[in-house]
């Protein structure tokens, strides 16, 4: 039976509506065939951005590890947040961004990726959050031996602290091969004029900045300039701290949402940020499995065109 629907569907592609209406109608006589497509990925392609000036390409919805991934050696935590890692990889996810200021969870992803068996597969972005030349060495040499990555696939100047320094730290390892690609990060709107210079006057990869629905400061010049300069772009905090759900609590989605596979206020949130033409992907945190098959579900479908983006904002400031 198996062999059989991977022949029959090898070629289909649907939406989840439309997979959701097949399903009704073979529910009765074809329960071993929906049995096996509920363990598959979505049907549908996985959404991708291009990293600009190359050709490699990162899935729209990567994950944070801030509070989520520092935990303890609790048996319980550390398989919860194995099988959140676990079903993220499943889904198609990649990028997953992690700090030295956060605890713990550079270690984690390491450990738990590499029993997952996974971490070849992994877009791997971590952070250098000190002061001076040397310090900040140490401490990337510590975050690559404890994230396993070598080389790390994108090294950031956490926060812009001491920036100056680490940039051309960051400079000289991306040419040894150390790193691949070289960014700069932020989290709050005041730190938008800094990063759009640093745009402008060094050779940046990558920026990671705040964006989401309720606030799109960074709309007003900083990603439409990291995309006429060719910078990648992560959106950190898309759920602004997760107040969005708050504003929406017991509200219905709008119907046309549909139209673009929405079927979550999550997804709702995210499609909106990775249907920016600047951004390349969004890093949502997640410590629960449910939430993590949530916010992959907004990596795959279609996206909101410019005119329903409007739509969008429209509905939720309302």
């Amino acid at each position: 039976m198996k062999h059989q629907f991977q022949n029959n569907f090898k070629n289909l592609r649907m939406n989840r509506r439309d997979l959701l209406k097949a399903g009704a109608a073979m529910v009765a006589a074809q329960l071993p065939v929906l049995a096996y497509c509920k363990n598959l990925t979505p049907s549908m392609e996985i959404i991708k951005h291009t990293i600009p000036g190359t050709s490699e390409q990162l899935p729209a919805i990567g994950m944070g590890t801030w509070q989520t991934f520092d935990i303890g050696n609790n048996a319980d935590e550390r398989e919860n947040i194995k099988q959140v890692l676990k079903t993220f990889a499943e889904k198609g996810g990649t990028v997953i961004d992690s700090s030295p200021m956060y605890g713990r969870s550079e270690d984690v992803v390491g450990e738990l990726a590499g029993e997952l068996k996974i971490i070849p597969e992994l877009f791997m972005a971590t952070k250098v959050w000190t002061r001076g030349k040397q310090a900040g060495i140490r401490q990337m040499q510590q975050s690559m031996q404890e994230m396993r990555a070598n080389p790390m696939d994108l090294m950031q100047v956490h926060n812009l602290v001491d920036y100056h320094t680490h940039i051309q730290t960051l400079k000289q390892w991306k040419s040894e091969g150390k790193i691949r690609y070289i960014g700069i990060t932020h989290y709050t709107d005041s730190a938008h004029d800094d990063l759009a210079e640093l745009i402008r006057t060094e050779d940046l990869d990558f920026i990671q900045v705040n964006y989401s629905i309720n606030d799109r400061h960074a709309d007003r010049r900083l990603l439409p300039l990291a995309k006429d300069r060719g910078v990648a772009v992560l959106i950190n905090r898309p759920y602004s701290g997760g107040s969005l759900f708050s504003r929406v609590k017991g509200k219905e989605l709008p119907d046309w949402a549909a139209a673009y596979d929405i079927t979550s206020w999550g997804q709702f949130f995210l499609k909106f940020i990775i249907s920016h033409p600047a951004v390349t992907c969004a890093i949502p945190a997640t410590s629960k499995v449910h939430h993590m098959e949530d916010n992959m579900g907004a990596a795959y479908g279609k996206l909101p065109d410019e005119q329903a983006r409007k739509e969008m904002i429209r509905y939720f400031e309302q």
